[in-house]
């Protein structure tokens, strides 16, 4: 069973959104908060395997709430969807920078919000890959020092080769198909790439390749 927590500054929004996720035999919504300290307080409480947050609430938001999330050891499976309504928003990269594992526009259909829980609960992220690389191309070289950025150099050369595929939007299975290697391999190489910089999954990966100068805008078109 997939357990969901619900984040929404309105009330309507999340009784739509727990309808229609109740609806589905293998997800169970265990919690809703409508602000982001609120979110913190039942993630922390309830341990569940997604959260769908929103961005902009009065109050602590979205983003503060992400990052009280995502820096806590012990809520490392927890993972973070953010819920916007424009899909070019700072706040959503920063979330993405924070370790949320991907985001859906508000108007996402039905069945695409119950694809994307069913996603990341897996431990699959990047949702949209477009639409999130599109973010991370606008936000990414203008929003963060260069001298912050992670160290490429504790990378071999082909993590960096397989962590420039990862922000095209490849998957593992795609990323061995173009280097003929095995699909286990691909998964390794990423793996190995996201511990050594410390990137809580394949988002926070695509981010430090754009920091980092490894990608540039446009390149992967």
């Amino acid at each position: 069973m997939i357990r969901v927590a619900l984040v929404d500054d309105q009330a309507l929004v999340r009784g739509g959104v727990r309808s229609l996720l109740a609806a589905e035999d293998d997800i169970e919504v265990v919690g809703e908060a409508g602000d982001g300290e609120g979110a913190a307080a039942l993630v922390r409480a309830e341990r569940p395997d997604v959260v769908l947050m929103d961005i902009r609430m009065p109050g602590v938001d979205g983003l503060a709430a992400t990052r009280s999330i995502t820096a806590d050891p012990d809520l490392e499976r927890v993972r973070i969807v953010i819920l916007t309504t424009f899909d070019l928003d700072e706040y959503v990269f920063e979330a993405l920078r924070s370790g949320a594992s991907g985001f859906l526009v508000k108007d996402t259909e039905p069945a695409d919000l119950i694809r994307a829980v069913r996603t990341v609960a897996a431990g699959e992220s990047l949702l949209a890959p477009r639409a999130t690389r599109r973010l991370i191309e606008e936000y990414a070289a203008r929003s963060k020092p260069a001298d912050l950025a992670p160290d490429l150099g504790r990378l071999t050369d082909r993590e960096r080769e397989v962590m420039g595929l990862v922000a095209a939007g490849l998957s593992n299975g795609e990323i061995a198909e173009r280097l003929y290697i095995s699909g286990a391999t691909a998964k390794t190489h990423v793996s190995r790439a996201m511990i050594k910089l410390g990137a809580r999954d394949r988002a926070q990966l695509v981010v430090h390749a754009y920091e980092t100068g490894l990608v540039r805008p446009g390149w992967t078109d």
